[in-house]
């Protein structure tokens, strides 16, 4: 029988050598990439094995839910699945020297944050500046009252009456807030019922704040000029040193005077200071040393000075009737009130602006309106002539740094209705729209 020949050994290694080398090195790299991510079968890295152990734990969860404040809702509706009837007596105890709970508003926003359950934080709106803040610390709460983060930009906004200061600020997209604040801010010089004419003008530099990128409202009023026949009024916002801050004319002069040009921001007279008139109701003449403001029921009356109440009652013909002591020999009065303001009784003292009163038609009356009177050294004195002294001014220590501020207001204010969305900024708060 025919045998082929054998090969060597030797020639098959030959053959399949680089095979067998190539299969080597890519094992051997394999096997040592594996062994430096820590992924080869049996074993984990340190690190490994804590990603693990963190993802087969669950991680807290933090909720926080918004919402407004709907009628009749209290803290302890808000908070009852947080904290026991016992707690919430002594939050509220906690709270009452900061802000009082039971004066939560309907309509204000809040915020309530939970962590796995648990209460964490709570916070509300308390107006358009501050919100209340409770955290629990342990057993404890923490209550505080904090600024609201606002991002404020300051711009320039004007107008012209035609009719009422009201209709020019509603005309050019503001808020009736804005008249409101006008005729605060110049309440000592001018009343803007009785002096205001079609074609006065005014322009103002006030702050439009947002909240998480959206719209909050307006702020401050910063600065005003106002244009009244002819003559110009200019007011800016300033604090001085310690001092509260308040408006101040171009030259560092306070606006706030010992009295108010009215006790109503609008309203208008149906009766003038005269010693002879006939009465509508009596039809007997006599004398009427008072002016006459005939406005809506209800509309909020303002002391217009700083002093004391030494009446505040029913009167036969006056109806309800207050009358505040002022220093340097001044009363006055106001008649006719539909009700008095919130705790206005004899002896309490009052600041220049306060409500007192609201606009009614009590005692002797024809209709609703104010009968507003002063004396000086208990005699009758026209409230239409008073002259009353400023406060103080500016210090100088402060004058550089106001009449800096002034430039900086009035070049806002100058610019022309195409440019007022120039942006400004107010120091230390945060800039929309810059890192």
């Amino acid at each position: 029988m025919y045998k082929p020949p054998r090969r060597p050994i030797g020639n098959y290694m030959q053959r399949f050598l680089p095979v067998i080398m190539i299969l080597c090195i890519a094992a051997t790299s394999y096997l040592t990439v594996n062994f430096i991510r820590g992924d080869y079968s049996g074993q984990r890295t340190s690190q490994q094995i804590d990603d693990m152990k963190s993802t087969a734990e669950p991680r807290e969860r933090v909720k926080t839910r918004s919402g407004i404040i709907r009628s009749g809702e209290t803290i302890s509706s808000l908070l009852g699945k947080d904290f026991s009837p016992k707690e919430i007596y002594e939050l509220a105890r906690e709270a009452e020297g900061i802000f009082p709970l039971a004066k939560i508003c309907a309509g204000r926003p809040y915020r309530l944050t939970r962590q796995d359950g648990d209460f964490k934080r709570f916070s509300c709106d308390i107006d358009d500046t501050d919100r209340l803040v409770v955290v629990r610390n342990g057993g404890r709460f923490a209550v505080s009252r904090e600024p609201i983060p606002y991002t404020v930009e300051l711009v320039s906004v004007r107008g012209t009456i035609e009719s009422s200061l009201f209709e020019a600020v509603l005309k050019i997209g503001e808020s009736e807030r804005l008249a409101m604040q006008l005729a605060e801010v110049f309440a000592w010089d001018i009343d803007f019922f009785q002096d205001i004419q079609e074609g006065d003008s005014f322009e103002v530099v006030l702050e439009r704040r947002f909240r998480n990128g959206k719209p909050a409202g307006d702020g401050r009023l910063l600065a005003a000029r106002f244009t009244n026949q002819d003559r110009v009024s200019q007011a800016f916002y300033f604090k001085d040193g310690k001092r509260a801050a308040d408006y101040y004319d171009e030259k560092g002069h306070s606006l706030r005077k010992a009295f108010l040009k009215a006790p109503l921001s609008f309203s208008r007279i149906s009766s003038g200071f005269t010693m002879r008139r006939r009465h509508p109701i009596t039809r007997k003449v006599k004398a009427h040393p008072a002016i006459d403001y005939t406005a809506p029921k209800g509309t909020p009356i303002h002391t217009v000075g700083d002093g004391a109440i030494v009446f505040a009652a029913y009167k036969r013909y006056n109806g309800k009737c207050v009358k505040v002591r002022h220093p340097n020999g001044w009363v006055t009065m106001y008649n006719h009130l539909s009700k008095f303001g919130n705790n206005i009784r004899p002896g309490k003292k009052v600041t220049q602006g306060q409500v007192i009163g609201y606009v009614g038609s009590t005692g002797l009356s024809t209709g609703p309106h104010l009968d507003f009177r002063m004396f000086r050294n208990r005699a009758p004195v026209n409230p239409l002539t008073v002259k009353s002294p400023p406060a103080r001014p500016v210090s100088r220590v402060n004058m550089a740094a106001f009449k800096m501020m002034v430039a900086d207001r009035v070049a806002l204010m100058d610019t022309t209705p195409e440019q007022n969305t120039v942006r400004a900024y107010l120091p230390g708060m945060p800039r929309r729209g810059v890192n």
